[in-house]
């Protein structure tokens, strides 16, 4: 008997935690199961040989709503090969609505529904020892009987995560791969575009055992383990322990990723924080909008102040990664009003703000009440929003140009300089976003790959349409962004000729040395934040990149003005 619990990720590097899990807690029949992980770049046809050349007599996906399209292509065809083999599924993709998923999928056998390790460890039970049958008796399990009427016995009581076998045991399996981590499930809060809402039992893993299980990744240097919880901080001495704990046995090498409420933080959180290793703790802070109307309307519970306070406090340490979120296409968030949130926020200059859309997601309170909002959306997953009743799709659009830009020359931390100096442009951040990305669309360089080199060029024609008298400080901006990652193989066009200072870098560029020396006209702004273009030097400066000493956070390199005189 191999029942085969089959997961295709959203990318290589990723690791799917649900399988891991199920295969755990369902111990004794750890023999009779197997794992396999893709990704959705793959073709389905390989994916599906893959899964014919291992031979299930069971087949088990795992189901989100970045993957459901791929299982379902891979689930149909391999029933066609394969038609005696039951197939099953679960996740929060197949949770809900589950009679009319069936019906639409007629090749699934049925769904584990909801929280799944109990009931997965009974399916073994039934296929291993009672040759299928008993299935059901199982509580949890969704399917269609021989006349197409549905059986479902009532959802299994809510589980203590401790009774789960620690997962990872061969990290060989997870070379280059970021291990995901969980040490508690459900949220206290009830935000209403999110399943975990509906996930009202917020239980917490023994602190001793998972104290064990980060030992475990320290010692054996994992790179990064990202925690699911999904408010880490919402209990003060659950995360207090765990940051101490990594604090006491760092081993300068792991990164642990943590998703928090900013505002729940407290003074005694805050200054630990500010203690720990550059680069051991990154954290991902959900602000979603700072329109008042929404935030009640989808249920958050949030000091919009105290976290822009305590963004900043964290910030001013510099020793932490902070990734905040927002959501376009929420209730009472228009144009205007996302666009204002968007520059409240980035006037915070995380490391990383992601710009999403609002997922429709089935069972959440926002899918209930979508004819009320008037949204309309995808009609395949991930079910992104469209329009809403204050969003026309125009300017979802629009907002989408903005949030590719962003992604490009932001969140890519390639274009620092560049971007700072471009802020002093506009009066909104947003707007500079946007219309950045309209030049894109004027010129036909939208949808296209371009070089780091070439993303530079085209900001330095955009720069010409709105300010060609400052045009030559742009230049030596987007030198220093080149040369502030790597010592570039190629001199960018826009650069200043090497020549003329041929003889200072023979002399401070030292033979075996990664460093690479600059000549600047204009000086360089060192703050986050600049409200005016800087003039030229009356005498040129020139400055010493060491890639052997690279920042923690943003991996660029340490730079230093050289005295050319000395």
């Amino acid at each position: 008997m191999k029942i085969l619990l089959t997961a295709i990720n959203a990318k290589y590097i990723h690791s799917n935690l649900a399988i891991y899990s199920l295969r755990a807690y369902a111990k004794e029949y750890k023999d009779q199961i197997a794992l396999a992980e893709f990704t959705i770049n793959q073709r389905t046809e390989y994916i599906l040989s893959e899964i014919f050349k291992k031979k299930p007599d069971v087949l088990c996906f795992s189901c989100y709503i970045w993957n459901i399209r791929f299982v379902l292509e891979v689930a149909e065809e391999f029933h066609k090969i394969c038609p005696k083999v039951p197939i099953w599924v679960g996740g929060p993709e197949v949770s809900y609505e589950v009679e009319d998923f069936l019906k639409k999928n007629r090749f699934i056998t049925g769904v584990m529904v909801g929280e799944g390790e109990k009931i997965f460890r009974h399916v073994c039970d039934c296929y291993v020892n009672q040759d299928g049958h008993g299935l059901e008796n199982i509580k949890g399990l969704a399917f269609l009987d021989a006349d197409g009427h549905m059986v479902c016995k009532e959802p299994e009581m809510p589980m203590d995560l401790s009774e789960i076998p620690f997962c990872y045991d061969d990290m060989e399996d997870f070379k280059n791969k970021i291990i995901y981590y969980e040490s508690s499930r459900g949220c206290p809060f009830r935000c209403s575009y999110c399943l975990s809402s509906i996930d009202k039992a917020l239980r917490f893993r023994n602190l001793e055992l998972v104290k064990k299980e980060l030992a475990f990744f320290l010692e054996k240097e994992v790179p990064q383990v990202k925690f699911v919880d999904r408010t880490f901080n919402c209990d003060h001495r659950h995360a207090m322990e765990i940051w101490r704990f990594i604090k006491e046995n760092d081993r300068g090498i792991t990164n642990f990723h943590f998703e928090i409420a900013a505002d729940l933080l407290t003074d005694e959180e805050i200054a630990f924080l500010g203690t720990l290793r550059p680069g051991l703790v990154q954290l991902e802070i959900g602000v979603q909008t700072t329109n008042p109307k929404t935030i009640h309307e989808i249920h958050r519970r949030m000091d919009l102040e105290r976290l822009k306070h305590v963004v900043q406090q964290i910030k001013a340490k510099e020793n932490i990664h902070e990734h905040l979120d927002l959501i376009a296409g929420l209730p009472f968030e228009d144009y205007e009003t996302f666009q204002k949130s968007f520059d409240e926020i980035y006037a915070l200059k995380p490391e990383q703000l992601q710009l999403g859309f609002l997922k429709v997601l089935k069972g959440s309170y926002m899918f209930e009440h979508k004819e009320e909002y008037q949204v309309i959306y995808e009609s395949n997953p991930p079910y992104e929003v469209l329009e809403t009743k204050w969003l026309p799709y125009e300017k979802v659009l629009r907002i989408k140009l903005a949030e590719e830009m962003l992604e490009v020359y932001y969140n890519s931390r390639q274009y620092p300089m560049s971007i700072k100096l471009l802020e002093t442009e506009f009066d909104s951040a947003y707007v500079m976003f946007e219309s950045l990305g309209k030049y894109y669309e004027e010129k036909g360089y939208a949808g296209l790959n371009h070089t780091r080199i070439g993303r530079l060029q085209i900001l330095l024609e955009f720069v010409e349409t709105i300010d060609a008298e400052h045009l030559e400080l742009f230049k030596q901006a987007a030198t220093y962004d080149i040369y502030s990652r790597e010592n570039a193989k190629s001199r960018p066009m826009f650069a200043s000729d090497l020549n003329e200072f041929k003889e200072l870098t023979r002399k401070f560029c030292k033979k075996g040395k990664l460093t690479h020396l600059e000549k600047f006209d204009y000086r360089m702004p060192e703050e986050e934040t600049v409200a005016e273009l800087p003039g030229k030097q009356k005498e040129p400066y020139y400055l010493l990149f060491d890639y052997e000493k690279k920042d923690a956070l943003n991996h660029r390199a340490m730079v230093c003005e050289i005295d050319t005189k000395a």
